[in-house]
């Protein structure tokens, strides 16, 4: 007689429900993907602002302006980042700490990065 080959269909909608699964679980994943990869964008964009900037302010002479003790908004905003510093001599007058802030908010979320440095004469 006949033999009966290939498969039922419930074996077929078995394996069907096994690969749904199996690629939801990859788009959840690629989701999650993206949203580490843009913090880690906005993360990488402030830290090169915040250290060149850094930088400059201690490339300046000790008694520049820019360097007395007070809070500053150093330069107008880059897109979504705002950038402000404290220089504070108030430990030793021939020393200036310099804390350079940049924030931004990324999903009403905001965040910042801030790097810090002692120049002295």
């Amino acid at each position: 007689m006949f033999e009966k080959k290939g498969f039922t269909l419930i074996e077929v909608l078995i394996g069907l429900i096994i690969l749904a699964i199996g690629v939801l679980a990859v788009a959840g994943m690629q989701i999650t993907s993206i949203i580490g990869t843009s913090f880690s964008s906005n993360m990488t964009q402030a830290s090169v602002l915040a250290q060149d900037r850094l930088e400059f302010l201690k490339s300046l002479p000790l008694t520049d302006v820019r360097l007395d003790t007070g809070d500053y908004n150093d330069l107008p905003d880059i897109g979504n980042f705002r950038r402000s510093y404290r220089a504070d001599r108030n430990f030793n007058p021939n020393f200036v700490r310099i804390i350079y802030t940049v924030t931004w908010t990324e999903k009403a979320i905001p965040h910042s990065v801030s790097f810090r440095t002692i120049k002295g004469r």
